[in-house]
């Protein structure tokens, strides 16, 4: 065994080894000492067994874990990879080697403080963390929320609350050609929406060995660099595609003496796979689970007696890895060994999910603007709501070929808006982020990287539009309300976190939803139906209406609802108790931890919006702290990856304590990069293993 590990000024690890199996092996083992505690907790979650140390808040996640069959599915999916790529496999296996060495001498003090140990990770250990990390990243939920308000509202309410809804992840990426830079090289650059939390769920990392050198953004638990990469010669990045490819299916299911059956399309009973799982929850007592699962897919929610509040419904859910036994890991190694677009489009083509917008560009001039992963072609009602597993018509046929598109002014910019991948999603973003990038970046002939942080940290907020129109139509107002209209009217439309005029407008904006939500006509909505807590964010009516305020104000009929008195009560409100500060004074980070965090620092101010290109998602309504926001920044030159730059929310390190594990904070916040180092003469050797 040869690898050795070094360290650039941010500790960000750098990994040298004589094969690509060794250097998977370091990388699991690096991972392990700079991310013991995430490991951990990314095992459980996978496993559907963190309710046994963080107790009786993550057992509905477990629950969905378990019914989902996410560790049965990655067990699946990694014995067809034995089968089908053995080099593939066995490059996995050494990763996994890795993390339990790594494990084994780590000193993390999460363990201490909850008196676990390190468990141990299984070769398919790695797909199960892909899994867990993706399973809701397509929101199926949604088909429940378009149930639930077509039932409320009736069928034209679903395109009205249409738009990048509560806990879906996006991302902002652009593509400039070498016609549009200063290099005549292309620029790739860009940031992953994710919730943010601490550790990241980002690693910077960089990877060398004969056959390959890359430096990306690894996800921790995962071999490779699969989403975010520059080999020297050829650079990718991607965003999501918003495709729709999981399904829901309503069974009807019933007991019998030998077990479980579901009624088929077919008009026939058919025995269901069940067995029974036992959830540990800390401090309380162990929770049975039934795991059943139908020709259509697992049963997530309900069973044979409904849900829970005895609705008789149950729900299976259809996704691809559980149907193929495939999870596109085969992709992972094609990737790292890229030197030409075209060998990036070829390992693409392996990819199953989540399904991405690509772009890349080479040090030839090669250039790729891609839709990569596995899309069903199936009848358009089982991309909208769930669907009756009885009836016939509602079966997988196929699989979509991956769209492509072109650049247009030499650019292209992928924001999750509709593009490529309209014909395999349903509800996209609004097309704000995607427009001020395009627009930004016509405003200029010539680009370089080092141009690209001021793209990133753009904080203009166009979505502010309709609402700012009612107010100007307002008159009769009260003294106080009038001089807040007057200033709202003078805001530069910047949700800047030093800027009153962004925290007064927030002010009236979640006002106004609260209003709105409190209305006749749409409060009856507030109550969700008795589906599992894990899938009411995207049931809850406040969020909802947060997200979809600006179709809400501009719709020529919303059900009654008089918007400009909607409004003017909202300004009459806040009017009377204002913000006494800026915007970053409420609009604070609020990273999600498994455990609570004891270093007593404050989360800090953050400027943007859900529709800025910083896009910092708060849930206006609720609260303006931001769960959402970019867990990673990058830039990749193609003329010098010298010249490329990155950065994180938090730090290279995840041990609380560590030189490293904040200190890229302050360049986060202030739109800054670090220097990407890939010449190992200018870093610091750590270790020889």
């Amino acid at each position: 065994m040869s690898a050795e590990t070094y360290r650039d000024a941010w500790g960000i690890p750098h990994l040298r080894a004589a094969t690509a199996g060794e250097l998977a092996r370091a990388q699991g083992r690096v991972t392990a000492r700079d991310r013991a505690w995430q490991l951990e907790v990314e095992r459980h979650r996978a496993q559907g067994t963190s309710a046994s140390f963080l107790g009786p808040g993550a057992l509905s996640w477990d629950r969905l874990a378990r019914r989902a069959r996410l560790a049965d599915t990655a067990r699946r999916c990694f014995a067809a990879l034995e089968d089908e790529d053995p080099e593939t496999a066995a490059w996995v296996r050494e990763y996994t080697d890795g993390v339990n060495e790594g494990l084994a001498a780590c000193d993390a003090p999460e363990f201490a403080r909850t008196g676990l140990a390190p468990g141990r990770w299984e070769p398919w250990t790695p797909l199960a963390v892909w899994l867990a990390t993706h399973i809701l990243f397509a929101g199926f939920p949604a088909k429940l929320w378009r149930e639930h308000i077509t039932a409320h509202l009736g069928p034209d309410a679903v395109a009205l609350f249409a738009t990048d809804g509560p806990g879906t992840a996006g991302s902002n990426g652009w593509l400039v050609s070498g016609e549009r830079t200063v290099t005549g090289h292309a620029i790739v650059a860009g940031d992953p929406h994710r919730f943010i939390e601490e550790p990241g769920v980002y690693q910077q990392i960089h990877l060398s060995c004969p056959e390959f050198d890359v430096v990306g953004l690894a996800v921790p638990g995962v071999p490779g660099i699969a989403h975010f990469g520059h080999t020297g010669t050829v650079a990718w990045a991607i965003t999501n595609a918003m495709a729709d490819y999981q399904d829901l299916y309503r069974e009807r299911l019933r007991r019998t003496g030998a077990g479980v059956e579901a009624l088929g399309p077919d008009g026939t009973w058919h025995r269901a796979a069940r067995h029974t799982e036992t959830i540990h929850v800390a401090g309380e007592d162990s929770v049975e689970v039934e795991v059943i699962e139908t020709d259509r897919g697992p049963v997530i929610a309900g069973g044979p007696e409904g849900l829970d509040d005895g609705t008789p419904a149950a729900l299976s859910l259809r996704y691809p890895p559980r149907v193929t036994a495939d999870l596109g890991f085969g992709a992972l190694l094609p990737l790292l060994r890229a030197r030409r677009v075209a060998d990036v489009d070829r390992a693409l083509d392996a990819w199953a999910e989540p399904v991405n917008v690509v772009q890349a560009a080479d040090t030839e001039g090669g250039l790729l603007h891609r839709v990569a992963g596995r899309v069903p072609v199936r009848a358009t009602a089982n991309r909208l709501r769930p669907v009756p597993a009885w009836e016939p018509g509602h079966a997988w046929t196929g699989w979509h070929t991956p769209p492509r598109a072109g650049l247009t002014d030499g650019v292209a910019v992928m924001a999750n808006q509709r593009g490529p991948a309209t014909p395999l999603g349903v509800e996209f973003a609004p097309p704000h982020r995607a427009d001020r990038i395009a627009a930004l970046l016509a405003g200029k002939e010539r680009w370089s990287a080092a141009d690209m942080p001021a793209l990133h940290t753009d904080t203009h907020l166009a979505s502010a539009g309709p609402l700012l129109d009612l107010v100007t139509a307002l008159d009769g107002l009260s003294p106080g309300a009038a001089a807040l209209r007057d200033r709202l009217l003078a805001w530069d439309r910047h949700m800047d976190a030093d800027s009153a005029g962004a925290a007064a407008y927030a002010a009236v904006r979640g006002a106004v939803v609260r209003h709105l939500a409190a209305h006749p006509a749409l409060a009856p909505a507030a109550v969700p139906p008795a589906y599992p807590e894990v899938l009411q964010p995207w049931l809850a009516l406040v969020p909802r209406i947060a997200y979809a305020l600006e179709h809400l104000l501009r719709a020529e009929d919303p059900y009654g609802i008089d918007r400009a008195e909607a409004v003017r009560a909202a300004l009459e409100e806040v009017a009377a108790e204002p913000p006494a500060g800026t915007w970053g004074d409420t609009h604070r980070l609020a990273p999600w931890r498994a455990l609570p965090d004891t270093s007593g620092s404050p989360e800090p101010g953050l400027s943007g919006d859900h529709d800025c290109v910083l896009c910092t998602s708060a849930v206006p309504g609720l609260t303006d702290r931001a769960a959402r926001g970019p867990a990673a920044r990058y830039v990749w030159d193609l003329a010098d990856r010298r010249r490329s730059g990155w950065v994180v929310p938090h730090g290279a390190s995840g041990v609380p304590g560590s030189p490293h594990h904040r200190d890229q904070q302050p360049l986060w916040l202030g739109g800054e990069l670090a220097p990407v180092v890939t010449d190992f003469d200018r870093l610091t050797k750590e270790t020889d293993d």
